[in-house]
């Protein structure tokens, strides 16, 4: 059975950092690209982070660049999402996704920038 379980989410006030976590199982975790969107309440889901399958290379939404980093560990079949000078505008659930042959997604987890 596959699975994306992201964690790490929560409240923090402007300028602060989360770091969030998704373990994936049930697939080949090291053959995959993965990503993180968010969408935020009214608005379409945009993609945040991505990085391939190996970790050699990443790319990010102009919105986060220099704020946020994306990370995988093979071994742990696990990416992870480091933001870091968190402003109100990043406040939105942000999903895990795989893609490669299939495509999955996570079930989201809530992020809050707010004083």
């Amino acid at each position: 059975q596959v699975q994306l379980v992201e964690s790490g989410g929560g409240l923090v006030q402007p300028g602060g950092s989360l770091r969030l976590s998704c373990a994936a199982s049930g697939f080949t975790f090291s053959g995959y690209v993965m990503r993180w969107y968010r969408q935020a309440p009214g608005k379409e889901r945009e993609l945040v982070a991505g990085i391939s399958s190996t970790g050699g290379a990443t790319r990010y939404a102009d919105s986060v660049k220099g704020r946020f980093t994306i990370s995988r560990d093979n071994a742990k079949n696990t990416v992870y999402l480091q933001m870091n000078v968190l402003k109100p505008e990043d406040t939105a659930v942000y999903y895990c996704n795989a893609v490669a042959r299939y495509e999955y997604w996570g079930q989201g987890t809530q992020v809050t920038v707010s004083s």
